[in-house]
């Protein structure tokens, strides 16, 4: 992993360690539409609108959660190819079976 890919997975996975915003990534991952808007969002929540908007736009940052304005409303999809890319990053820090470290990259 590069540096710059490893400023970028921890960036995501920063995004998503707020318990919020997980279980706002869950939300629009859940919903059979495939999308939901602020307002159904906000309302899963006892913390003010303002603050949904701040941990959305957090994801968003994050590259987790795409959006769509429409009208007076912003709708959220969960974004497939980047959680499968974060998922992917992990995958390939397992240590594979019976490699040697002269398969691991290490600065000389």
């Amino acid at each position: 992993m590069t540096a710059a890919e490893a400023v970028d997975l921890a960036a995501a996975f920063k995004a998503l360690a707020d318990p919020v915003r997980l279980r706002i990534a869950s939300i629009v991952a859940c919903c059979p539409a495939g999308e939901v808007c602020m307002g159904e969002i906000a309302a899963s929540f006892s913390v003010s609108g303002p603050t949904v908007s701040h941990h959305l736009k957090k994801l968003r940052e994050a590259g987790v959660l795409s959006s769509e304005r429409r009208a007076n409303e912003v709708y959220y999809q969960v974004r497939s190819d980047r959680l499968d890319a974060l998922i992917g990053q992990l995958s390939a820090m397992k240590p594979m079976a019976g490699a040697g470290q002269e398969s691991c990259a290490l600065p000389a």
